[in-house]
């Protein structure tokens, strides 16, 4: 019996119901199949004298990286092996997974990793690009906030969501094409949020749930008590680049970005691109220039503090409303 789920686009059938997402009709047609916990003969730690496509810089110590990628015995798997010995291969089409973890773990621990850099590489392997972004609907269109980690996407995300906005996507941010217009893929129906953020935006660092309890991040529940998840795909309308938070400021600063300047940011921040070959790079390179001639892309310089968050998102609400009014042939000009 497999859990059917629809997340960035992707139909996935998994063996347990994955956390966080709504279940679905089964249905023999899938993207991608996951399996977890019944693979024998999965190695437990990263296979001696193999190559190391990637190893994260993050380290607790002299040779521990938090994540190493390997092209397993035999190349038809990438395995992602995490320092905490949660472990995921990955079929090099994107179309299986499979997952363990040690067993002073969850599920909700595995998942932590699955549902974002394991399925993000997934997308990638199946040829869909994605943006190290969070996105809002804003009058029927998406509109993406992006930024480096710690920039603050989705704090500001959280930020709209109490504004009565609906969020489609925290994080990963799959891109979808319909004809000549650009299309977000709804994620899943939460908002991952660190306990700093939590207080400020909701007065207590425990004033919601956590993800999972070894770890101290918490998420807001979409779809329910007034905070709006938008489940289907919509047309992206605009970019917003965060930029690290100013002390000096006492209002957010929104300029416009030359197609230039603008394909140079997503590039530094487009999702799981360590792992990406040559034919991948190409192809997201191709998407990025089409998608920044023709989608107004923004860099937002935000004011320091929490407390500025909500007048951030306001203040993004309204350009949007403004750029996305424009004619195309308007919306990328910087005269304003």
């Amino acid at each position: 019996m497999f859990a059917s789920h629809a997340v960035y686009g992707l139909r996935v059938a998994a063996n347990m119901a994955l956390p966080g997402l709504p279940l679905q009709l089964e249905s023999d047609a899938y993207d991608t199949q996951i399996q977890l916990k019944e693979w024998g003969t999965f190695p437990a730690r990263f296979p001696e004298g193999i190559e190391v496509l990637y190893a994260s810089p993050e380290d607790s110590g002299p040779g521990q990286p938090n994540l190493r990628v390997c092209l397993l015995p035999g190349g038809d798997y990438f395995g992602f092996f995490y320092r905490d010995e949660v472990r995921f291969a990955v079929e090099r089409h994107g179309r299986e997974v499979w997952g363990d973890w040690p067993e002073n773990y969850s599920l909700e621990d595995a998942c932590t990793y699955l549902l974002g850099p394991v399925l993000g590489f997934v997308l990638r392997l199946r040829g869909v690009p994605c943006l190290h972004a969070s996105a809002v609907a804003v009058d029927g269109q998406a509109v993406a906030l992006a930024g480096s980690p710690g920039a603050g996407k989705s704090t500001t995300a959280a930020a709209f969501a109490q504004r009565g906005f609906s969020v489609i996507t925290d994080d990963v941010l799959a891109l979808g094409e319909d004809g000549k217009d650009f299309q977000v893929q709804p994620g899943y129906p939460r908002l991952n949020l660190w306990s700093d953020s939590v207080g400020a935006l909701f007065g207590s660092d425990e004033a919601l749930p956590r993800i999972t309890p070894t770890w101290d991040k918490r998420y807001l529940a979409l779809g329910e008590n007034g905070f709006g998840f938008a489940s289907r795909p919509l047309p992206l309308g605009a970019v917003y680049l965060l930029s690290a938070r100013e002390s000096a400021l006492e209002a957010p600063v929104i300029d416009y970005l030359s197609g230039s300047n603008a394909l140079a940011e997503f590039v530094a921040n487009t999702y799981v691109n360590y792992l990406l070959d040559r034919d991948m790079r190409s192809r997201e390179f191709d998407v990025l220039t089409r998608l920044v001639v023709q989608i107004p892309v923004r860099r937002v310089r935000p004011p320091a503090g929490y407390s500025a968050v909500f007048g951030l998102s306001e203040a993004i609400a309204s350009d949007a409303r403004r750029v996305m009014a424009r004619k195309p042939a308007d919306a990328t000009s910087g005269d304003d």
